[in-house]
């Protein structure tokens, strides 16, 4: 199962591993051009504007992907459950997995690309910020449980899920500082988990950087097992009805 997924996502089309790698680079683009030309200025405190923006964005895309692509994951492996001893879950981890080890490949081939550019990427805690990256697939994984599950039996909530995605980018601090927010909503920006993803793993990346008050990756690991636990039940409530689709 894990080569059919790996094959369908990375040939299937000739031009994908082009737009993985691509994709994230002209996002920063964007990103430099909105900031540096519009805004007039691309200073972060403590960080370097390209690599803190590349860090969030790639980031973000581990938790993103994860809740999109699991959405399909049912649907796309349907004519899997012929074969008695696969079931619907099992599509939506193999997915999951493939999807971390193909943006663990990106996230490593951008930072060595950087430090061939003399942009500096390395994480100053590797360790620290390896734990921020599996996290934030976690919180992703368990998003995609319980989407995978929704957007199966009702088709309406994975387009309300896909319309979500542009404002959480927004709101988890992927493109523009959370220092930038008045300091009384702060308090609701840190009920997004995902912002404690991102900003933990951008202060293990720069030493120098400071980010708000309260990130607690702890608050992350609630979500995520809180998730994890409400997907997997809703898998095996609706194994049957799930494999009739």
């Amino acid at each position: 199962m894990f080569m059919r997924e790996m094959v369908a996502r990375t040939m299937a089309d000739r031009m994908a591993w082009f737009w993985m790698i691509f994709e994230p680079m002209a996002v920063v683009a964007v990103m430099i051009a909105i900031r540096g030309v519009i805004l007039g200025g691309r200073h972060i405190e403590g960080a370097d504007f390209i690599p803190w923006i590349l860090v969030g964005l790639m980031g973000f895309t581990l938790f993103r992907e994860n809740l999109m692509r699991l959405m399909g994951a049912v649907d796309a492996n349907a004519g899997l459950f012929t074969y008695r001893q696969v079931k619907p879950v099992d599509t939506v981890l193999v997915r999951s997995f493939l999807e971390f080890m193909l943006k663990s490949f990106v996230l490593l081939l951008l930072i060595l690309l950087g430090n061939l550019m003399k942009i500096e990427i390395v994480p100053h805690r590797p360790l620290e910020a390896l734990f921020d990256w599996l996290s934030l697939w976690m919180l992703g994984l368990g998003a995609g449980l319980l989407s995978s599950v929704a957007a199966s039996l009702v088709p309406e909530i994975g387009n309300i899920i896909r319309l979500t995605s542009m404002p959480l980018m927004i709101l988890s601090g992927v493109i523009f500082p959370l220092q930038y927010v008045p300091h009384e909503y702060q308090q609701y920006v840190l009920l997004n988990p995902i912002v404690h993803g991102l900003e933990s793993m951008r202060l293990n990346f720069f030493p120098s950087y400071r980010s708000l008050d309260g990130i607690d990756l702890a608050y992350l690991w609630y979500w995520a097992l809180t998730m994890m636990t409400l997907g997997l039940m809703l898998h095996l409530r609706f194994e049957n009805r799930l494999k009739a689709r």
